[in-house]
């Protein structure tokens, strides 16, 4: 007798439906096969759902048993398939009527005593099964409301594998789980750190108020003190709250990572992300045996932050370029080539010279001349370009540490949320949010210059030596000042700005 069960396997962080049928034949020797391109995980469930039914109180008779995932042709892994197959057994047993089983998707790794338990990627398992117009997904308690965030589609969390047979068999009535996504959003501004924390550096702050409303990266160049890691971290306090999609996005990253809180049925605050300069560029970019997200796609739609940045190998530096021009990273291997979106803020800092105070009046450097180049050339001419920003952030005076508060954060988000609100206006039209992605015609037609704005950056360019992305990036913070002050042309004074927070391009 052949059953047949719906679940989803993950391809990046996308789900695609699985058919996951059982031949149960009562001719021959009793034997188990599974196909279906099954990795290591997937194979093993065999013992652990032939235990589960065992102590749940289900026989299965002597049989041959083929176990077909289908289709054929693409990778399975992973446990969430225990529980399909141990109903799709049942199911060819004549234990539970196939038609039963019609319209339901199945994912949740089994115990040895039948328990279910939580598996990743349930949320991209949920927008697979609505979009192929699913009756219901059935999957832990655990997993229940991260799959319940999904809209038109009923979500049952069970918490054992003869808990979900009498729901089949109408044994036990279910109610479908609700998440409150209102309630999700209310807290969700509840940083702790404030810019009004930080004293001084009046500079740096107005630098990532152009950072944050035209997503621009950012680079702090400063002695041991200053503040660098203080300012980054407060970052995402002035950006934009994630819209509904947004949020989506960033939960099936987490989600399929393995790196979503169990409690978290919604990622609703833009991520931080702050990786050891000790990290690999399989880390930094992704990868492994069985492709994961790296650190460029966990802080999808929010901030990378790089402290220390010459620190870092030199080829985790340079995997960066990818993900920095295109916003997403593709990670090729014999078998497959996965592609993860890497849409982030990148923020780094560091030190002026090996010892930190080279550019500090207070303190003796160190460092002879041929340090401080070697020092500044571990970050090579194309990765400093792809950095729009790059801000000196000198030692706090005294008077600046005893004296009243700036900016605060509240303030500086109100101004970048304004920016924000007319880029979207302006490029509604367009496959563009901000600023930082202009290029080649939309460039040319939101960033027109007058024959004076010409003949000043030409002298610039010429000057400083500048490459062509370096002018273009000029052209895109020039933009986002004239946005931040309500300007519709982009006139001399905001691109003497630009050019100033180019602080690497002009020691050069």
């Amino acid at each position: 007798m052949i059953s047949k069960v719906a679940c989803a396997a993950l391809m990046g962080i996308d789900a695609f439906k699985v058919d996951l049928e059982v031949d149960l034949a009562r001719q021959g020797m009793p034997a188990f096969t599974m196909v279906g391109l099954a990795e290591g995980a997937v194979k093993e469930s065999k013992e652990r759902v032939f235990s589960a039914l065992k102590n749940s109180g289900y026989r299965l008779p002597p049989s041959r048993i083929t176990v077909n995932l289908a289709p054929a042709d693409i990778r399975k892994a992973g446990s969430a398939y225990d529980l399909p197959l141990a109903v799709a057994l049942l199911g060819a047993a004549g234990i539970i009527d196939q038609n039963l089983l019609e319209g339901w998707f199945l994912a949740g790794e089994l115990s040895l005593a039948g328990e279910v338990k939580p598996v990743h990627g349930v949320l991209s398992l949920a927008l697979e099964a609505r979009k192929k117009g699913a009756k219901g997904l059935i999957v832990g308690i655990s997993n229940a409301h991260e799959a319940a965030v999904v809209e038109g589609l009923d979500v049952y969390g069970i918490s054992s594998l003869s808990h979900l047979v009498k729901f089949l068999l109408s044994e036990e009535t279910l109610e479908p789980t609700v998440v409150d996504t209102k309630k999700l959003w209310a807290g969700r501004q509840d940083f702790g750190l404030d810019f009004a924390e930080v004293k001084g550096q009046e500079h740096a702050k107005r630098a990532i108020e152009i950072g944050a409303a035209g997503n621009h990266n950012i680079l702090f160049i400063g002695p041991p003190g200053s503040g660098k890691t203080m300012l980054a971290k407060r970052i995402p306090t002035v950006l934009p709250p994630l819209v509904f999609e947004e949020a989506l996005e960033v939960t099936k990253i987490y989600s399929v990572s393995g790196q979503l809180d169990r409690d978290k049925a919604l990622i609703v605050i833009r991520p931080f992300r702050s990786p050891h300069h000790t990290i690999s560029d399989a880390g930094m970019i992704g990868g492994g045996a069985y492709p994961k997200p790296g650190e460029v796609s966990l802080a999808h739609r929010g901030v990378l932050f790089l402290d220390e940045l010459p620190e870092f190998k030199k080829n985790v530096l340079e995997v960066l370029r990818q993900p920095l021009e295109g916003g997403e990273v593709t990670i090729s291997r014999a078998a497959m080539s996965l592609s993860y979106p890497a849409d982030f803020m990148l923020v780094a800092a560091m030190n002026p010279c090996p010892c930190g105070y080279y550019t500090d009046e207070r303190h003796a450097c160190t460092c002879t001349p041929v340090a401080v180049q070697r020092y500044a050339s571990r970050l090579s001419g194309p990765l400093l370009d792809r950095i729009d920003l790059q801000i000196e952030v000198p030692a706090v005076d005294y008077k600046d540490l005893r004296g009243n508060k700036g900016l605060d954060s509240a303030t500086m988000r109100g101004n970048i949320e304004r920016v924000r609100a007319i880029q979207a206006e302006r490029y509604k039209d367009l496959s563009i949010l901000t600023n930082s992605e202009l290029s080649g015609s939309s460039l040319e037609k939101f960033c027109k210059l007058t024959e004076a704005e010409h003949v000043f950056l030409e002298q610039a360019v010429r000057s400083l030596g500048l490459s062509a992305r370096a002018y273009t990036r000029i052209l895109r913070i020039a933009r986002t000042i004239a946005d931040l002050g309500e300007e519709e042309t982009i006139k001399v004074p905001h691109l003497a700005e630009a050019i100033n927070y180019r602080s690497m391009d002009r020691q050069k």
